[in-house]
């Protein structure tokens, strides 16, 4: 008897994050993964690896941004030290994914230095 393949989880939808202030945008960036990633809060199931496609709408820019990316940070609900629960997604790597890091990165400027604490560290 064969073991049964495992289909993979397909994820309708798309994921939306709305930030207006700049405070919330360095609490939600991850500098610290390749390519750049951000935290979305979801109540939603993830697993590591699952692809996402999101749409960030970021400051006052009314030009949204679409990017896809990959499940590489999981916060559970009740996790310690009370943070958000939701995902991690890193940017793909391709022309949208440099372009939305880029983006975020110019946004937050000196801000990236701050050392203040983070959705995810």
């Amino acid at each position: 008897m064969s073991e049964p393949t495992r289909q993979p989880v397909t994820r309708p939808g798309v994921l939306s994050l709305n930030i207006k202030e700049k405070a919330a945008l360095y609490a939600s960036y991850m500098p610290f993964v390749k390519g750049g990633g951000i935290f979305i809060p979801t109540n939603k199931s993830y697993n590591l690896g699952d692809e996402v496609f999101m749409l960030l709408s970021l400051l006052d820019d009314p030009a949204k941004i679409a990017v896809s990316g990959h499940v590489v940070w999981i916060t559970p609900q009740g996790a310690h030290n009370n943070h958000q629960q939701g995902i991690g997604v890193q940017f793909s790597n391709n022309e949208a994914g440099g372009q939305a890091r880029v983006k975020i990165e110019n946004l937050l400027g000196g801000y990236l230095n701050s050392g203040r604490t983070t959705h995810t560290m």
